[in-house]
């Protein structure tokens, strides 16, 4: 296994953690108390800031169980934090329920993802090669 070293700053009990050992996520939590209105969206304050090291991206996805059982999700999932990047964490979750929801502080509301990437290099061309799907769009697979 290989590790990185990520440079933090939180409360110790904010810090991010992993639920069971072989999770790739680490849950993020909320530093403070909110309600995600109806219908509606709220930004939230994790109180976490890291520093990742240069070909490094945290990616911040949706908790599946409030998905399913309340409606709440992260707007932009995944949302994209920088190696540059030194503020805090903040995550804009939506309530797609009809029902108000109340987040207390140290609730775990979203997981965040550590990846490595390749940085692409854009050639210009005029033409683009030939593939199978050519340039069938959305549903050009069908649902059987």
């Amino acid at each position: 296994m290989t590790s990185i070293e990520v440079l933090i700053t939180c409360e110790p009990d904010l810090v991010p953690t992993r639920g069971n050992p072989g999770d790739a996520g680490y849950d993020l939590r909320t530093a403070e108390d909110a309600v995600i209105p109806a219908r509606s969206r709220h930004t939230i304050n994790t109180g976490v800031a890291i520093a990742l090291p240069a070909g490094y991206v945290a990616l911040v996805h949706p908790r599946s169980g409030l998905a399913a059982k309340h409606g709440i999700t992260v707007l932009n999932a995944p949302g994209t934090v920088d190696a540059g990047y030194r503020g805090q964490i903040l995550i804009t979750l939506v309530n797609h329920s009809d029902e108000d929801f109340k987040i207390v502080k140290g609730d775990r509301v979203a997981q965040m993802l550590v990846q490595k990437f390749e940085l692409a290099r854009f050639l210009q061309v005029t033409e683009l090669p030939g593939s199978q799907r050519g340039t069938a769009g959305f549903g050009s697979t069908g649902v059987k």
